[in-house]
């Protein structure tokens, strides 16, 4: 069978798309190897930074030649990056739970079901930790979706106080999980 070949035009076009892409992943590498990297001291876990901005990318370009629609390419190699982080640490995860002082190699994932009950209980153990000023405000930004103006703005607090609450929380509860880890 002959080789089709691309028309000059087809051929200019994937040139410049390539050097488009090749633009974006040079402006976005040191923040996506700083977020993997960011993830991966946070986890405990092995993995090389690179490798995984290599995936999002790669993810990327498959997603843009396959004519996938994409809004924000920035956003999306941050989400594909996330992802591919969470990944990974499932997987190690799942190689390294000690059941009962024997390691067994993991099998398939969890059930969605089992999943959202320990999120649930992980989440109610790190609640419980917090003051009820910080649970409240926590509760109110992420499962009520508010925005600090309008937490401030519910509880007669300034907006300041808010951030500031918030903050304080959110870093006792990563402080607790890296406890755990």
């Amino acid at each position: 069978m002959e080789a089709t070949e691309k028309s000059p035009s087809a051929q200019l076009e994937q040139e410049m798309e390539s050097r488009e892409f090749e633009i974006l992943a040079e402006k976005l590498r040191g923040r996506l190897t700083g977020l993997a990297g960011k993830f991966i001291s946070a986890s405990g876990a092995h993995f090389n930074p690179e490798d995984i901005v290599q995936e999002a990318f790669l993810t990327l370009w498959k997603l843009n030649r396959d004519n996938y629609p994409i809004r924000n390419p920035e956003a999306l190699a941050v989400r594909l990056t996330k992802t591919i982080c969470v990944s990974k640490y499932r997987k190690y995860r799942i190689k390294t739970v000690d059941m009962g002082g024997r390691d067994f190699d993991g099998g398939k994932e969890a059930s969605e079901l089992t999943d959202s009950r320990d999120l649930r209980l992980l989440k109610d153990r790190i609640y419980s930790s917090l003051t009820e000023t910080q649970r409240q405000f926590l509760q109110m930004k992420n499962d009520e979706n508010l925005s600090l103006d309008e937490i401030a703005a519910i509880t007669g607090k300034p907006k300041s106080s808010v951030k500031t609450t918030i903050s304080a929380a959110r870093r006792k509860m990563l402080d607790l999980i890296k406890q755990d880890l």
